[in-house]
């Protein structure tokens, strides 16, 4: 429950103060530090929305979330009757629009296709290199934590809708592998990667190692897109990252300051370091982790959310203050829902 409350309550932080990339406006808006929900100002992405509200990628992950409960698993046509349902009429396929009053470009480029094209859900991915699809299949990667075949495959082909290119696959695959030890009680350190290295080693995912010549498990069950390679990189830096923020010789201090070396933009490749450098640094202490996120500015809300999750993972629901929880609208809810997924895992 930890890892899903986590990810809502730290996608909320971002509702106000996402996407400044200019940290002295940031700071001239909200002060020198933002410690709680804030509104969105007149003229920003999510105006409209007050403090604690969730904006659109709050939204998919409680549909995922939902659909998990509902199928007990991951069931991609019932996902995207979802999408279809609930989302995609919400839309007109420009940025301002739809939950949060922001799309995504992934979202937006699928609304394109699917509603506009009309196309079938096997041809709608696009080539955005961002967090949507994690930031949605992080749910399956609590709800499979300890079936590592099911987890990697369900992600694979859930990232596949919107975001298709082999590297999206490769990387999400990877952090879902990082979420599940977290959430089946390994601490994030420099050697969270090593059972996930095993799993690869082992044939345990649904991917092959893009180092080797071996052929693909005998899986006939998978489907083919699912029959991935992987590279090693997307299991192997949570490690390296988690080990720079253990060494008193490379620790960034203050650590909001992670963006500004990792990059403050919307690509994995500078969200994912920053999220694992704050959820290492922070293992213990929710609070500390998420508003850090939220303090380094730019694409801060996947920050946030990703941290939230890695990071709710470790100290649990006991472990989040209070105080996020009862600002989070409609936290009774989602805790519930969460709280729902548990059960099945329990089963």
């Amino acid at each position: 429950m930890g890892a899903l409350m986590g990810a809502f309550i730290g996608e909320a932080l971002g509702v106000g103060p996402h996407w400044y990339y200019d940290l002295e406006q940031l700071r001239r808006t909200y002060g020198n530090w933002i410690d709680d929900y804030t509104t969105p100002q007149p003229w920003r992405f999510h105006h409209g929305l007050k403090a604690g509200q969730n904006s659109q990628s709050g939204f998919i992950l409680e549909l995922m979330l939902r659909s998990l409960v509902e199928r007990n698993g991951y069931d991609e046509a019932d996902f995207c009757q979802r999408l279809d349902r609930d989302l995609f009429p919400l839309l007109d396929g420009q940025p301002h629009s739809g939950p949060g009053h922001y799309t995504s470009e992934s979202i937006r480029h699928a609304w394109k296709r699917r509603v506009a094209e009309k196309r079938p859900w096997h041809d709608i991915g696009g080539a955005a290199d961002t967090t949507e699809a994690m930031e949605r299949t992080l749910a399956i990667a609590v709800r499979y934590a300890a079936e590592p075949a099911r987890m990697s495959q369900a992600i694979a082909n859930n990232t596949a809708l919107t975001q298709s290119s082999e590297t999206m696959l490769s990387v999400g695959v990877g952090f879902g592998c990082i979420l599940a030890r977290l959430v089946q009680g390994e601490p994030l350190d420099e050697r969270i990667s090593q059972q996930a290295l095993q799993w690869l080693a082992d044939d345990a995912l649904a991917f092959e190692p893009v180092t080797t010549r071996k052929p693909a498990p005998d899986r006939p069950e998978l489907p083919l897109r699912a029959r991935r390679h992987i590279v090693r990189d997307a299991l192997h830096f949570a490690s390296d990252i988690a080990a720079m923020a253990d060494d008193p010789d490379t620790r960034i201090e203050p650590a909001w300051k992670g963006s500004r070396l990792f990059g403050m933009p919307c690509a994995f490749y500078h969200q994912l370091p920053a999220a694992y450098y704050l959820a290492a640094t922070f293992n213990d202490d929710f609070e500390q982790a998420v508003l850090h996120a939220i303090n380094g500015g730019g694409q801060n809300q996947s920050r946030a959310m990703l941290v939230g999750a890695l990071v709710g993972a470790q100290v649990g629901l006991d472990g989040i203050p209070k105080r996020f929880l009862r600002g989070l609208e409609r936290a009774c809810e989602l805790q519930q829902l969460a709280s729902d997924l548990a059960q099945h895992l329990a089963d």
